[in-house]
């Protein structure tokens, strides 16, 4: 359910009216932490009590899938949150419907403190909505014994080499090379510098475009992409099973991939090497997803300073470096970011180790990559997917595949409020 609907149903049920506020409490809400965190948070929680006596800090923790509905319906009630954990295109949701309050004046000192990637990922309508905590990054693992066989030295340094490298794969040893998230594409666009949507209207179908999809397609007709669950929402635990058992190439997936290979496949690990993902001709690093700390609307404007100041603290190059230490992600702080525990690699490193370093190289590349502004945009992406894959497989030419979808998106588009 859309947010907007969320607000209309509990308008419906009378629960706008808003409520008092406990000014000596902060209370701060994050997904699915609990119980793996539950002993980082409880820490945090402690020592800023200890620093701060008369604040008391209260941490509560939903699902991922149950967060949004609980947030909407406090928001409404009058009785926010004092902070929230959101994702980006969460908040950029939230944002437009004027249900988060900007953090400019609160973020201000320690704005530098910040990478300017994350923070840039948090601007909407020209303010900050956020205070950046963690991201991630992907790294390219690749077969060593399947590259000699393939007679390639070295990992590939841009889209069009990976397609090249899986290409070559498939034809010299009859394995699959690589498997992109294809159910990702727009992002995938977006990486490469192509725009999904311009003024309004859906422009994938663009000879830029369709070069990109048929690439893909040359690639799937001569075996190098794995057929595996190549357009399922979630093609991750078939691409990583397919890497496990020597029947793929590369493997693009975050560092904390490495961990599962070596406790999962030590002869596959053993001949894993990683090199950073390329970056694309729009700089930006793939697989980067933000999460971060927002203040919704209606947190009472007294309270707002010691809710900056918990936030600042919360996100701190300290607490940021031990989060991330913990979790195998990576800190949006400048200082935690460039800490040896992520660039250092060790001597005889193997790929886990090496992974944490190339994608501790890219972090100051990574953006969170969606499309903005688009109410149920789920039900159009899954068009677009539904495209792709029908010109990729061959079903359908690529340029008639994609100009359907674009039909499809602009029909929708021209019903929907502009942002």
């Amino acid at each position: 359910m859309t947010i907007k609907r969320l607000l209309a149903a509990f308008a419906c049920a009378g629960l706008l009216a808003p409520q008092a506020w406990a000014a000596e409490k902060i209370e701060f809400w994050t997904f699915s932490m609990k119980p793996k965190f539950t002993p980082y948070f409880n820490a945090v929680v402690a020592r800023y009590e200890a620093q701060n006596p008369d604040v008391k800090i209260e941490w509560i923790d939903f699902p991922w899938d149950v967060i949004q509905t609980k947030l909407v319906t406090r928001i409404v009630a009058g009785t926010p949150p004092a902070l929230v954990s959101l994702n980006v295109p969460w908040a950029d949701e939230y944002a437009r419907d004027g249900l988060l309050t900007p953090v400019d004046g609160l973020i201000a000192q320690a704005r530098a403190s910040y990478i300017p990637s994350a923070l840039e990922d948090l601007r909407f309508k020209g303010h900050t909505y956020g205070f950046p905590m963690y991201s991630n990054v992907a790294v390219i693992a690749f077969n060593t014994d399947i590259f000699r066989q393939a007679g390639l030295t070295r990992g590939p340094a841009s889209l069009d080499e990976q397609l090249a490298f899986a290409r070559q794969i498939a034809q010299r040893t009859g394995k699959a090379g690589i498997a992109p998230a294809l159910s990702k594409i727009d992002g995938l666009f977006m990486q490469q510098g192509l725009s999904v949507i311009a003024n309004n209207r859906a422009v994938f179908n663009s000879p830029q475009h369709v070069a990109l999809v048929q690439k893909l397609a040359d690639t799937y007709k001569a075996g190098g992409l794995l057929k595996e669950s190549l357009f399922a929402e979630d093609n991750f635990p078939a691409v990583i099973d397919a890497y496990k058992g020597g029947r793929l190439g590369m493997l693009l997936a975050p560092p904390t991939a490495m961990q599962r290979i070596r406790g999962d496949a030590k002869d596959i690990y053993a001949v894993t090497d990683v090199a950073p993902a390329p970056l694309g001709p729009t700089g930006i690093a793939d697989g980067g997803w933000l999460v971060h700390f927002a203040i919704p609307k209606g947190v009472p404007a007294r309270l707002l300073p010691s809710v900056g100041k918990f936030a600042r603290f919360l996100t701190n190059d300290a607490n940021q470096l031990d989060f991330a230490r913990q979790a195998s992600v990576f800190p949006t702080t400048v200082k935690a970011a460039a800490d040896p525990f992520f660039l250092a690699t060790p001597q005889n490193a193997g790929a886990a180790e090496k992974a944490v370093a190339a994608g501790a190289l890219s972090m100051g590349h990574s953006r969170t990559l969606y499309v903005a502004g688009i109410d149920d945009y789920d039900e159009l992406r899954r068009s677009l997917v539904k495209a792709v894959e029908a010109g990729v497989t061959g079903k359908q030419d690529v340029k008639q595949a994609l100009d359907q979808a674009v039909a499809i998106w602009n029909k929708k588009l021209a019903t929907l409020p502009r942002h």
